[in-house]
């Protein structure tokens, strides 16, 4: 018989049980990651962030698991759904709080549903209903999930898991590019030439690289890339939530998995790029810079990590949600997805069209972005 259980620490859970339910290659749904999340200081209540974790067990072995959080605001999803909230509250309903299996802060692409099978992954789609029903949630959401993931929630044929799409942009080494001139080689003469002016602008401001492991870096390395990333969150006005002492965390627990940019000049480190790699992909996800330098974004950000997984023989590099900036630099548009359960059946049937609608105008406009292209057609 299998039981359900909602655990509210990561803590209570061994890390090797939780890391047996996945495949290792996606290193934002490790229990090393997501735990020191909740440990380090990182989720709190007030930032609309508490951990409620939905757990499957059959005869006292954890068979599946959905990270998972109660949500009493939208803060750190990127799936946008304000336009839902607003929805509730114009109908006197509350639209919070809701459920959600997905990454804190962490717009990136991986597994949600852990299973060994379908037939698991269908179980917490249906587990995760009862908790809405359960608590009175107006509905849950899984966001960024694999694609290959879609065939559970779509064998639910009892269950509407409404469908969203938004776009990203990713670089992908599918022509076997061996190094960075045969990547420049592969785009028109335009935008290979925007490139290499970029390059050479940060090259003659006498900036130099360091690329970094976790256990490549010294304390002083990763205070400083904690540092830009307060100072970038600070410019746009936004709370950071990251603590240093879960920089170190990662360096110490993940320290293969953490890759930092570091960008020096003059003997001192003046702008950092943090990333995190996994099977055969980088994931660029926080920078920041003392000093304003033309091209200094683009090199810290974008060709650096493109130079390492070609160095690294990675496959794909995700630098981000959001951008069309990054079209021209060799990252294109590439789907991402979510899915949503509303409990209330004419607000599902009615943000059901709503969805439907969305994706037709997304892919229009993907379809425009194509025309952008930065590569040579053959």
């Amino acid at each position: 018989m299998t039981n359900v259980r909602i655990i509210q620490s990561l803590a209570e859970i061994p890390g090797r049980d939780w890391d047996a339910l996945h495949d290792g290659t996606n290193p934002f749904v490790a229990h090393a990651f997501l735990e020191g999340l909740e440990r380090h200081g990182c989720l709190r209540a007030d930032w609309g962030w508490t951990p409620h974790h939905l757990t499957l067990w059959r005869d006292g072995e954890l068979i599946a698991v959905a990270p998972g959080y109660l949500k009493d605001n939208s803060h750190g999803e990127f799936v946008f759904d304000h336009a839902w909230a607003h929805a509730y509250a114009r109908h006197g309903r509350e639209y919070f709080p809701k459920w959600l299996c997905a990454v804190p802060y962490s717009p990136v692409t991986g597994p949600r549903l852990l299973a060994r099978d379908d037939a698991g992954r269908r179980q917490l789609l249906a587990a995760m209903r009862g908790l809405v029903e359960r608590k009175g949630l107006s509905s849950a959401h899984v966001n960024f999930h694999r694609e290959s993931e879609d065939t559970a929630f779509d064998g639910m044929s009892d269950d509407a898991w409404l469908s969203r799409t938004d776009v990203q942009y990713h670089w992908r080494n599918e022509a076997g590019w061996r190094d960075f001139d045969e990547f420049l080689a592969a785009m028109d003469h335009k935008h290979r030439k925007n490139i290499r002016q970029e390059r050479a602008k940060v090259m003659r401001a006498g900036v130099t690289f360091r690329v970094l492991h976790g256990d490549e870096a010294s304390e002083a390395d990763l205070e400083a890339i904690h540092d830009f990333y307060l100072q970038t969150f600070a410019e746009y006005g936004n709370s950071p939530a990251l603590t240093l002492d879960f920089i170190r965390h990662l360096a110490t627990s993940m320290l293969r998995n953490l890759v930092l940019m570091l960008a020096d000049q003059d003997g001192e480190t003046i702008a950092g790029a943090l990333c995190l790699r996994g099977g055969d992909t980088l994931y660029g996800r926080y920078w920041g810079a003392t000093r304003q330098i033309p091209g200094l974004h683009f090199e810290t950000c974008y060709y650096q990590g493109i130079e390492y997984c070609l160095r690294e023989g990675l496959r794909v590099f995700e630098p981000g949600a959001q951008g069309e900036h990054k079209i021209a630099r060799g990252f294109l548009p590439t789907f991402v997805r979510s899915r949503h359960w509303i409990a209330d059946p004419a607000f599902s049937a009615a943000l059901e069209q709503w969805c439907r609608d969305e994706t037709v105008a997304l892919r229009r406009y993907a379809r425009m972005l194509e025309t952008h292209t930065p590569f040579r057609r053959e």
